[in-house]
């Protein structure tokens, strides 16, 4: 899977590969875009096809709003994007941008794609290592410019991942085994 690191992400992966500790959180999230082409709205970026896809609509920066009913940890935002098919529709710059709602969206990562092809991951994490998942009530993706100075933009999938949370509340170690499971309390 190509990765971002500060700024420019080159390629795509064809296969989406995502840690173990890490879970799908967008969900129960309420999805909106800024604009969309009839027929081609924000339900196709959660349908699990790669043959559809999202088109906006008008001028850009183009906008990808998911809302959360509570505060959620994030720390990976995948897309899936194909410059092959999709040539001046594919997005060139991304911003991802955090918040509590619209009022205080702070802007958390921009990132160049060049003429990406499948599974691109953007993490969430910032230069402190001890930044590494984004606490918040709103992700926004926002497509400042696409390749060849293309206008509107095409997005065939968006996942947006978080750390698993521990399974036994206010339990500091994460037990793997039944075993230790069983025995990590005491009564």
């Amino acid at each position: 899977m190509a990765e971002s690191w500060e700024g420019e992400v080159m390629g795509g992966s064809e296969k989406l590969v995502v840690e173990d500790g890490l879970r799908e959180m967008a969900k129960k999230a309420a999805w909106s875009v800024s604009s969309c082409k009839p027929g081609n709205g924000v339900t196709y970026l959660r349908d699990d096809n790669l043959d559809t896809y999202w088109q906006s609509d008008g001028a850009q920066p183009h906008l990808v709003n998911i809302q959360f009913q509570k505060k959620v940890k994030l720390q990976v935002v995948v897309l899936y994007v194909d410059f092959k098919l999709d040539e001046s529709y594919t997005p060139s710059k991304i911003s991802i941008r955090a918040g509590d709602g619209f009022h205080n969206l702070k802007e958390i990562k921009t990132v160049e794609l060049v003429k990406p092809t499948g599974w691109v991951c953007i993490s969430l994490s910032g230069s402190d290592p001890r930044e590494t998942f984004v606490n918040t009530f709103m992700l926004q993706i926002a497509v400042l410019s696409n390749h060849l100075n293309g206008r509107d933009t095409h997005v065939r999938q968006i996942k947006v991942y978080g750390p698993r949370p521990n399974p036994i509340p206010r339990q500091p170690f994460q037990f793997t085994s039944t075993e230790f499971i069983t025995y990590s309390t005491l009564r």
